[in-house]
């Protein structure tokens, strides 16, 4: 999931560049979800990343396998929500890839045979730009707010909204019933 950063302060809803003309197949909302301002979120800090526009990996296992230094720096007054956090755990990043398109919401990936809805991809243009990652833990010092991750697939600055711990017995689904 790529994403521009955003310095510390600055709106969600600063306007994106002109997006490019659809490609064949795809759709566009009427209305681009960026102009409603209906939900308040805060930034908790940033992600650190060696990728730029133009360089950065599509996955995260394309980031795993390119290999860098990734890292989130987390805000002063944030920091204390990081008890309980060691270094080898699994968690789940939350962060915001604002410049990305919000008014596409079917789209035609290189990657697929045809057009495909929004919701059944991982790309970042989507109506609420949120990204997800599922990493590892390899390194935390709670005092400095820095944490650093097996693996990221964001731009440098990428704005980080949360911090989750990936449990099995909770994310893991059941078994279909025979």
């Amino acid at each position: 999931m790529r994403t521009d950063p955003q310095p510390e302060g600055m709106a969600m809803t600063d306007p994106a560049p002109t997006p490019p003309p659809p490609r064949p197949g795809e759709v566009a909302l009427p209305s681009d979800p960026a102009s409603s301002a209906d939900a308040r979120l805060q930034f908790i800090g940033q992600l650190r990343t060696p990728w730029s526009r133009g360089n950065c990996p599509k996955n995260l296992r394309e980031a795993r396998e390119r290999g860098g230094d990734f890292r989130a720096e987390v805000a002063p007054a944030f920091r204390p929500g990081l008890a309980g956090l060691v270094a080898g755990q699994t968690v789940i990043l939350l962060y915001w890839t604002g410049a990305a398109r919000r008014d596409l919401i079917v789209q035609s990936p290189a990657h697929r045979d045809g057009p495909c809805g929004v919701f059944a991809l991982r790309s970042p243009a989507r109506p609420n730009p949120v990204a997800l990652a599922v990493v590892r833990l390899l390194a935390i010092d709670t005092g400095a707010g820095s944490l650093r991750f097996d693996a990221l697939d964001a731009f440098d600055g990428t704005a980080l909204l949360d911090i989750k711990p990936w449990l099995s017995s909770v994310d893991i689904p059941p078994d279909p019933a025979p």
